[in-house]
C-alpha cells in the first residue's frame, strides 16, 4: 500500500473547530484535555484510579459479548486503561471509517503497551440512537464504481425505539451479491455479511457480530450501553445528571455561546428546555423537555426525584453519552471523527462537573482506498488528491481540460491575455480621456471574457465528448473516490473494498495508521 497525505483542510467542510484541534491546538488547548496524535499525552493521561469495584463490574457485564477475547483479562488487571472508539450500529458495518476508527484505537493501544502502558481498545456500539433512517441503508459499489444503495426493512422502525433493539425484516443480500459481481472476493465479503446479518436479528446484534469477526485477530473489546448490566454500573453518575440537570444544562448553554463568539459552532443545541436524558420504557425511548425541575413526557410529568429513581432507565442525550461511557471504562483516549470530536469541546462542562477527569480527544485515521488502475488515471490526467473532491461536472471540466492538444490550449490562454492586455491599455486611455467612459470599458471587457470563457468550456466539452475512454474514467474516478459528492470513507460500507481487495485489506490498512498524524490518507491498495 503506498499512502500519499492529504491535509484535512483540503477536504470539503472541514470544520474551524476540528482544524484548530488538530493543526493549530494553542487555540483551544482551553477546550480539550491534551494535544491530539501525542502518545505522551495519552500515557499521562492515563495515570488515574479506577475503581476496582468498578472495573469487576465492568468485566461481568462484559463477558456475554466478548467470551474468549484476550483483551478482557487485560482490561480486568487494575491499572489497564481503555482505548475507545464506537459508531452508530448500521447495515453492513455503515461507512468504512467505523473500521478506521476501530483500526486507530487498536494502533494506539498497541503503542501505549509497547511503553509499559497496560491499554486495550473497546468499541462502543452506539444501540441507543433511535433514528433507523439513518442506518437502514448502506452504499457499495461494483466493478465500475459506480454508487448503489442497498436498504434494509424493520418491521417496526417508527423512530421511538433505539435501533440496536429492532429486528432487521429482509436482508438485501442477493442485490449486495448482484452489486458486487465482478470483483474478486465478492464470495467472501458476501459470506462475512450473511454469517453477521440474518433475517430476525437486531441490528445491534448484527453489527457486532460483524465487527466481532472482522477484527478478531485484534483483541477489540466490544461494549452495548442497552445491556442491563451496562445500565446498571452507570446508574450512580446518570442519577447525579438528573439532580444536577439545571445547573449542568446552564453550563451547556454558557459553553456553546462561548464557541459561537469564538468564531467555532456549537455541534449540539441547548437551551433552557433542554434535557439531557431520554426516558427507556417498553423498549422505547421517550423525548423529555425541561421546565425547571419538572421534566414533561407526551403522556405524564416526572419530578427529578422521579426520574433520579429511574436512573437505570434512562438513556443520555449525545452531550451526555461521553461523560457516561468514560465513568464506565477506564478511558484515557477516545478516537472519532470531527463530528464527535467537536461535541466533546461541548461535553467538557460535564466531564469537569460529574466525572472529575476527561479523556484525550484523538482523531481517527482517514483513508480513501484506490486501486492501481485509479492511480494510473489520476496520473494520466494530471490530478491531485484534492481534485477529485467536486461534482461531477467539475471534475469532468478538469478531465476535458487535460485532453485540450497543448498548442490549442496555449493559444486559448493567449488570445485570453491579448484580450486582458488591450483592454487594460484601453481602460488606461480612455481614463486620461474622458472617465466616464469608464464603466463602458469594463462591461466590454466582460462581455469577450465572457464569450473567451464560452468558448473554452465548449472546448473541453467537445474534446470529453471524442474521448469516450475519458468519460468512463471520470464516471468511475468521481464513483470511487467523492460518490455521491461525499468521502468515499463516509459514504461506502467497508464490504466492497473487501471484495475489491479481500480479506487482508484491514491488516494492511492497520500497518499504515499513523497515531503521529492527523491527516487524510490516498491509499494505493
Amino acid at each position: 500500500m503506498q499512502c500519499t497525505c492529504v491535509r484535512q483542510t483540503d477536504l470539503p467542510n472541514t470544520s474551524k473547530l476540528y482544524s484548530d484541534l488538530i493543526y493549530r491546538f494553542d487555540r483551544v488547548e482551553d477546550l480539550y484535555p491534551g494535544a491530539p496524535n501525542n502518545l505522551d499525552v495519552i500515557a499521562q493521561a492515563a495515570q488515574f484510579s479506577f475503581p476496582d469495584d468498578r472495573r469487576a463490574a465492568l468485566i461481568h457485564a462484559l463477558t456475554p459479548l466478548n467470551e474468549g477475547n484476550p483483551s478482557l483479562a487485560e482490561l480486568a488487571r487494575p491499572g489497564t486503561v481503555a482505548i475507545v472508539t464506537g459508531q452508530q450500529v448500521g447495515l453492513f458495518s455503515g461507512p468504512a471509517y467505523t473500521v478506521y476508527k476501530a483500526l486507530t484505537a487498536i494502533r494506539i493501544a498497541r503503542s501505549l503497551a509497547e511503553r509499559g502502558v497496560p491499554a486495550v481498545p473497546v468499541f462502543w456500539l452506539a444501540t441507543e440512537d433511535h433514528d433507523f433512517a439513518e442506518i437502514d441503508h448502506t452504499w457499495v459499489f461494483g466493478a465500475d464504481y459506480l454508487p448503489v444503495k442497498l436498504r434494509v426493512q424493520s418491521p417496526e422502525s417508527n423512530g421511538t425505539r433505539p435501533v440496536g433493539g429492532l429486528p432487521m425484516g429482509d436482508i438485501p443480500i442477493e442485490q449486495l451479491r448482484s452489486a458486487l459481481a465482478g470483483l474478486p472476493f465478492a464470495d467472501e465479503a458476501v459470506a462475512l455479511v450473511e454469517r453477521a446479518y440474518r433475517p430476525g436479528e437486531t441490528m445491534g446484534l448484527a453489527f457486532a457480530a460483524f465487527v466481532r469477526e472482522l477484527f478478531a485477530p485484534f483483541g477489540l473489546l466490544l461494549i452495548d450501553p442497552m445491556s442491563p448490566a451496562i445500565r446498571a454500573i452507570a446508574a450512580p453518575l446518570m442519577r447525579d445528571a438528573v439532580e444536577r440537570m439545571p445547573e449542568l444544562a446552564e453550563a451547556l448553554i454558557a459553553r456553546s455561546r462561548e464557541l459561537v463568539e469564538r468564531g467555532y459552532h456549537a455541534q449540539v443545541l441547548v437551551d433552557n428546555k433542554t434535557s439531557l436524558a431520554f426516558l427507556l420504557e417498553d423498549g422505547h425511548r421517550i423525548a423529555l423537555r425541561r421546565s425547571g425541575d419538572v421534566f414533561s413526557a407526551p403522556r405524564r410529568k416526572y419530578s427529578i426525584a422521579e426520574l433520579a429513581a429511574n436512573a437505570e432507565h434512562l438513556s443520555p442525550n449525545a452531550l451526555l453519552r461521553p461523560v457516561i461511557q468514560d465513568y464506565l471504562l477506564p478511558t484515557a483516549a477516545y478516537v472519532g471523527g470531527p463530528a464527535e470530536l467537536a461535541y466533546l469541546a461541548q461535553s467538557q462542562v460535564l466531564y469537569k462537573k460529574l466525572l472529575g477527569r476527561q479523556p484525550v480527544a484523538f482523531p481517527r485515521a482517514g483513508f480513501t482506498l484506490l486501486d492501481e488502475r485509479a492511480a494510473r488515471r489520476m496520473a494520466k490526467y494530471r490530478l491531485n488528491p484534492a481534485d477529485l473532491f467536486v461534482p461531477e461536472r467539475l471534475l469532468r471540466e478538469r478531465v476535458a481540460r487535460q485532453l485540450i492538444p497543448p498548442d490549442l490550449s496555449r493559444r486559448l490562454e493567449e488570445t485570453k491575455d491579448s484580450f486582458r492586455r488591450a483592454f487594460d491599455a484601453l481602460e488606461s486611455d480612455l481614463r486620461r480621456f474622458d472617465v466616464s467612459l469608464a464603466g463602458a470599458v469594463g462591461t466590454g471587457r466582460r462581455k469577450i471574457e465572457y464569450q473567451a470563457a464560452k468558448m473554452a468550456r465548449k472546448t473541453e466539452a467537445q474534446m470529453l465528448l471524442k474521448d469516450q475512454q475519458a468519460q468512463r474514467d471520470t464516471s468511475a474516478l468521481h464513483g470511487l473516490v467523492f460518490p455521491e459528492d461525499h468521502l468515499q470513507e463516509r459514504l461506502y460500507s467497508i464490504v466492497p473494498f473487501l471484495a475489491k481487495f479481500g480479506p487482508g485489506l484491514v491488516p494492511e490498512i492497520y500497518e499504515h495508521v499513523r497515531v503521529e498524524c492527523p491527516d487524510h490518507q490516498f491509499a494505493t491498495v
